[in-house]
């Protein structure tokens, strides 16, 4: 990060700080749907602009980024959860292990379930935008970029393209 301008220091941060708010109020709700999701996002986003940390159109651009990543990570979570379903043979597992896992799923189901409908197409990053950690494929070329913390978008080192797909 050492090579960034303090403009985009700032906005990775108040991203991270926009995720940290985000989490804080989602765990917060005893709800695990994809309305909750939403309100917790929003009232992260509401926090920002009322510290005066943000414009609402910055806030709401930083709000964009967030619910990008979270359905890409959502949407990675629900083909892990598809390969183990199939690799799994569920008649090996013992009842009350069994039980266990439908408790923890039906907790988060329905919230994973929708999101995991929306978030079926691929999350598509652009350069200049603020990503999470993760992995960007250029859509051009194929080149991958790897990322261990928050970051602006470059263009692609390979092909200069601007269009990466997301994942984890």
């Amino acid at each position: 990060m050492s090579n960034l301008n303090a403009d985009e220091k700032t906005w990775l941060k108040k991203y991270d700080e926009l995720a940290k708010r985000f989490s804080a109020h989602y765990l917060a709700s005893k709800e695990r749907t994809m309305e909750s999701m939403k309100k917790a996002m929003e009232k992260a986003r509401e926090e920002i602009v009322s510290a005066k940390e943000f414009t609402v159109q910055q806030s709401e651009e930083l709000k964009s980024f967030l619910q990008r990543d979270l359905e890409q990570t959502l949407n990675d979570f629900h083909q892990l959860s598809e390969d183990a379903r199939n690799r799994l043979n569920f008649k090996k597992l013992e009842a009350g292990a069994l039980r266990s896992i439908a408790s923890v799923l039906e907790n988060t189901g329905s919230a994973l379930q929708e999101i995991g409908k929306k978030a079926k197409k691929a999350i598509v990053c652009h350069t200049g935008e603020i990503t999470s950690a993760g992995t960007l494929t250029c859509e051009a070329c194929g080149e991958t970029l790897h990322f261990e913390r928050t970051a602006r978008v470059p263009p692609c080192p390979k092909c200069k393209k601007t269009s990466f797909t997301k994942s984890l």
